[in-house]
């Protein structure tokens, strides 16, 4: 596809936005960037883009936009390393497993499956929203086999619906292994760039990435990964946690949407 000036500025923006997100409340990007670009471009008299397109150049924006937040985040020693070696390989492995068992299940299911994953997840977060554990001066204090456990769990969920998920792993982290907020969504940005570039590397290899349009959503995403970092330290878990909510849950009702009108019309 041309990478026309219309369509570049659309990138930036969309990256830009995409970072300043997953910087302020910890996900990758993928949950609000897919969404963007697949329903927004049309609406201003921009190509549509396949979904084969949208995934390809989105993975390179998350594992971009994960990895200039993440550094912010480090340096602020909001990353658990523990929490890290507990959930990255658990996560990572269990996401090979469940992508390659997606063969097995429609495209439907899959849909569904990632819109409830959304909801469930959004709804935790604003009902749970001022119970998250409180924040510690040192390590944070959790089970490494629940949260070994949790990440496999997870991780197989989001290998079959072709998510980083991280948009579960957060309220997971926050609500069952009880993670102070900034600290899950610090580390949860490390684990997003390890598992973002294990699908970056597959989907190069196999020529996938559109990369124009992958390298206009970088230039939107780097600046705004740090920004995003930079809001977060200064605004209350709670607020937090309600961000991330509304987000996510707007993606959900939006997908289900999508598969009640796929349904009906069929």
């Amino acid at each position: 596809m041309e990478l026309t000036p219309p369509l570049a500025l659309f990138l930036v923006l969309s990256g830009f936005t995409a970072a300043f997100l997953s910087g302020l409340v910890g996900v990758g990007g993928a949950v609000v960037l897919t969404p963007i670009l697949l329903y927004v471009p049309p609406l201003f008299g921009l190509p549509a883009l396949d979904i084969v397109t949208v995934t390809g150049i989105t993975i390179v924006q998350v594992t971009g936009g994960a990895l200039s937040a993440g550094l912010a985040h480090l340096r602020d020693r909001h990353v658990d390393r523990g929490l890290f070696v507990a959930v990255a390989p658990a996560m990572t492995v269990t996401a090979f497993a469940g992508a390659a068992a997606s063969v097995l299940v429609t495209g439907v299911v899959l849909e569904a499956t990632f819109a409830t994953l959304a909801g469930l997840s959004a709804l935790a977060l604003l009902v749970l929203r001022h119970r998250t554990a409180p924040a510690t001066e040192g390590p944070a204090t959790f089970s490494r086999l629940l949260a070994g456990v949790v990440a496999a769990v997870i991780g197989f969920l989001a290998g079959m619906i072709g998510a980083g998920g991280a948009f579960v792993l957060i309220p997971a982290l926050l609500y069952l292994v009880r993670v102070p907020l900034r600290v899950t969504i610090g580390t949860t940005l490390w684990v997003v760039v390890v598992v973002s570039l294990a699908g970056l590397a597959g989907k190069a290899v196999t020529d996938q990435i559109e990369w124009p349009l992958a390298i206009a959503l970088l230039v939107g995403a780097l600046p705004a990964g740090p920004l995003g970092t930079r809001l977060s330290r200064r605004t209350r878990p709670a607020r937090l946690a309600t961000v991330l909510g509304l987000v996510v849950l707007a993606v959900s009702i939006r997908m289900w949407i999508d598969i009640l009108v796929g349904i009906s019309s069929g």
